[in-house]
């Protein structure tokens, strides 16, 4: 008899889960409370699989900058005073992985998963050819500053082993590689160049996805908001909608950011914090946009060709689940981005800027929430940060691994839930 499965999201990681359990037989549903896939933190991000940014945001002496930039509307890290005493223990668990060690273990953590998951992804496209504005050109992170070119260069050297390729550019090579840079090459002291890294459109990533998978056979149901999960001592009896009641023999959490509302009256503490951030995308005249993904690290924003637009993202704002769109904050984002590429501004006066927020649901620790939990028939994929774009299809291939009882290629207990079991 075929088991069946709910997954609840129809984001990149539950549309994703959903083709992997279908390919294996299952019979699959996705549940999502808005009117089509991917349309909340998967619709318009970065658009970048970035390997090279697997270091979680906790690093030592983020506390220090977060401070620093209190009430700066330009800032790219922006804590606001309001959303403090909601996320007291979500802080504490952040501060506490910001050690030396415990931040290191973390980003190896991500980096394997990273590299295992671009590998995925890149099967699934060979198999399935989905249209997303694919891009494999890599990412060129650039700096202004030596100590901060220093610091990523010591981590690149570090994280060689494990398999993340990088290569320094001086100036005139960093333009080489990606022409735009011209403009901005005398304030430029280098670049690093990550040939692994890739880009594309995640929305229309997610778009295929979703029609390969109704195509195996998995009903999507949209307008579907999952209010409560009704329990027994160890497992899930059913999740009560605002329609009805759905019953499966699986559950898939795949929720994002609102996953921790879901499983709170289960007495299950998901440590993950909604953290908000902004893209702009804009349709650049030809011949002022990118041929390679460009990463500002000072000033935590990236710029990335998605076919014929660009798309400009950045900031990280600590607000709760605020989602209202601030024009400051998308403003601050389109100038910097003119100033790297001043070609832009016509194309900006010509109208057609697209501005858009989501939340990044990022654990307090980096690496996402996968597998099992203490209700037996219950699994997590969740808690991706700002990298669920690069963490996505490893993530679904490990949970449907894991529902399905085979040996997952990497081991997945440096994603357990068990982690914050203590």
């Amino acid at each position: 008899m075929t088991s069946s499965v709910v997954v609840i999201g129809a984001g990149l990681i539950g549309t994703t889960t959903a083709w992997y359990l279908a390919e294996r037989g299952f019979d699959v549903t996705v549940l999502d409370r808005r009117e089509g896939p991917a349309l909340e933190t998967s619709y318009a991000n970065g658009g970048l699989l970035t390997p090279s940014e697997a270091d979680p945001w906790n690093a030592p002496g983020t506390l220090g900058r977060l401070l620093r930039w209190l009430g700066r509307e330009d800032s790219p890290l922006l804590l606001r005073p309001t959303a403090l005493p909601g996320m007291l223990k979500w802080g504490i668990g952040f501060l506490h992985a910001s050690r030396a060690v415990p931040h290191r273990r973390s980003t190896e953590a991500i980096l394997r998963l990273a590299l295992y998951s671009v590998r995925m992804l890149d099967e699934l496209v060979y198999q399935l050819h989905p249209d997303f504005d694919a891009l494999n050109n890599g990412t060129i992170k650039i700096f202004r500053n030596r100590s901060a070119l220093e610091q990523s260069l010591e981590l690149a050297d570090a994280l060689r082993p494990l398999g993340l390729e990088s290569h320094l550019l001086d100036p005139c090579e960093a333009v080489g590689l990606e022409p735009a840079l011209n403009t901005i090459s005398d304030q430029l002291v280098g670049a690093i160049h990550y040939p692994a890294d890739q880009s594309g459109d995640a929305h229309l990533f997610t778009l295929a996805m979703a029609k390969h998978a109704a195509a195996a056979g998995v009903k999507f149901r949209f307008n579907t908001s999952v209010q409560a999960m009704r329990v027994d001592a160890t497992r899930i009896q059913g999740l009560i909608t605002q329609q009805d009641e759905i019953h499966a023999d699986i559950y898939v959490l795949a929720a994002g950011s609102y996953s921790p509302q879901l499983v709170r009256p289960l007495k299950l503490r998901l440590p993950i914090y909604p953290v908000k951030g902004y893209s702009v995308t804009v349709t650049p005249a030809q011949g002022h946009s990118l041929r390679v993904p460009v990463v500002d690290f000072e000033q935590k924003l990236v710029l990335t060709p998605l076919g014929d637009r660009l798309r400009i993202a950045g900031t990280a704002e600590f607000n709760g689940y605020d989602i209202t769109l601030n024009a400051a904050r998308s403003g601050s984002i389109l100038c910097q981005a003119m100033a790297i590429l001043p070609g832009l501004a016509a194309s900006v006066e010509q109208g057609g800027v697209i501005s858009w927020t989501g939340l990044r649901p990022m654990t307090c620790d980096g690496p996402p929430v996968l597998g099992k939990t203490p209700y037996g028939n219950l699994f997590f994929n969740t808690g991706h940060g700002p990298l669920g774009w690069t963490l996505c299809a490893g993530s679904a291939r490990i949970v449907a691994d894991v529902i399905t009882g085979r040996t997952p290629d990497i081991d997945p207990g440096a994603y357990s839930f068990s982690r914050f079991m203590h």
